[in-house]
């Protein structure tokens, strides 16, 4: 009696979620992604306020999420997913390598951190790597973020500041934070302090430009 032969069964791949608001790259690294023999992408959203119900959805084994995103940042999409997913590994990919940013990532629990302009066979091992414990940094920014230190804006100066991103007088900021409008006024003070800068648009600018926004 001759024995059937076992039937082949492919590995399981790793289920990618993939946050781009660009839709050329977010095309583009799912397509790259998936002609990986162990990986699928199995969502993709082009906001940041849609991660977390794709991730429920879709369960993914790891989120590779931009920063700068429609509706919500990667980073704080990624704090939830710490919460709510706590079975996905993130990774965010940017092109912003900002120090200020790195370190709010790991804050938020992500487990890698690189930068776009890397080859996609980086970003396969890098994959594969953080699915195994590992964390996975850009070298260059790990070594800029331990020179830059930690933000030295608090959470409430910060807060006044994206307010004010679109323009908005002292007494829009008071109201849309529930603060009296002196308590905005030492706010933004401050924080035109500590950046060294003139004015509240200047504090922003570079707020955002070391990743601390």
């Amino acid at each position: 009696m001759n024995e059937t032969p076992q039937e082949h069964r492919p590995a399981e791949r790793t289920r990618v979620l993939l946050a781009e608001d660009q839709g050329m790259m977010r095309g583009a690294l799912a397509l790259l992604l998936g002609l990986e023999e162990d990986m699928e992408v199995v969502a993709q959203v082009a906001a940041g306020d849609a991660i977390v119900d794709a991730a429920l959805a879709h369960r993914p084994d790891v989120a590779l999420l931009d920063i700068e995103l429609p509706g919500r940042s990667g980073l704080d999409a990624a704090a939830e997913l710490r919460e709510r997913a706590p079975g996905c590994k993130v990774l965010i990919l940017t092109t912003f390598g900002r120090p200020g940013y790195l370190r709010r990532a790991m804050e938020a629990g992500a487990a890698g951190f690189l930068v776009k302009d890397g080859p996609v066979e980086e970003l396969a091992a890098a994959i594969r790597r953080v699915l195994a414990g590992e964390t996975v940094v850009d070298p260059a920014l790990a070594a800029a973020a331990l020179s830059a230190g930690p933000s030295p804006l608090t959470t409430r100066e910060c807060d006044v500041l994206k307010a004010s991103a679109d323009g908005a007088t002292v007494a829009d900021i008071a109201a849309r934070l529930h603060l009296s409008e002196s308590t905005v006024r030492n706010y933004l003070s401050s924080a035109i302090g500590k950046t060294g800068t003139r004015n509240r648009m200047e504090a922003m600018r570079e707020a955002r430009q070391q990743g601390w926004l």
